[in-house]
């Protein structure tokens, strides 16, 4: 079994979607272990609209080719064109963070994937959901990251968010 930290955003009726992600991934995976919400205001491009993302840890027997292929048929399912430009609007984005402490390129896949340590709304969820797991190139823990890095250019908040009756993230 492999551990599998996955960041989910949306910006386009982002409850809906995220939740429909959530539902999709307990669905296939059983357990999740999910961080907060955050809002943040889209990075590389100018939008209307900011983002919700999370990070969302699970288990799975599925090689990293097969879950990323997963991961692009859901997308495609809650309504992402694959042709849309990389900085972009969208119902729901999936990226595969880490895959165990796999490095490199695999099935396709570049991991750890380089924005945990550029993106606000990557790490800050990542170290609140597993604070001393260690960055498997930088070697320093998402708690460390998170702390040294300068998101004055980047903002973003925890709001509220409710999946399956529960609230699952709240602003304090």
């Amino acid at each position: 079994m492999s551990q599998v930290l996955t960041g989910l955003g949306s910006n386009i009726d982002r409850h809906h979607h995220l939740c429909a992600a959530l539902d999709a991934l307990q669905a296939r995976f059983g357990a999740l272990a999910v961080s907060r919400v955050f809002e943040s205001e889209p990075v590389g491009f100018s939008s209307q609209r900011n983002f919700y993302n999370l990070v969302v840890g699970f288990e799975t027997e599925l090689t990293i080719g097969e879950l990323s292929r997963w991961s692009k048929a859901l997308e495609k399912a809650r309504g992402r064109r694959p042709d849309a430009p990389k900085f972009s609007s969208r119902s729901l984005d999936i990226d595969l963070l880490l895959v165990d402490d796999r490095i490199g390129v695999i099935d396709g896949v570049s991991l750890p994937r380089d924005e945990i340590t550029h993106n606000a709304f990557v790490l800050w969820p990542l170290a609140e959901l597993c604070p001393q797991r260690q960055h498997p190139v930088d070697g320093r823990s998402f708690a460390e990251l998170w702390r040294a890095f300068d998101c004055a250019e980047q903002r973003l908040w925890p709001v509220h968010f409710e999946w399956q009756g529960k609230c699952i993230s709240s602003p304090d």
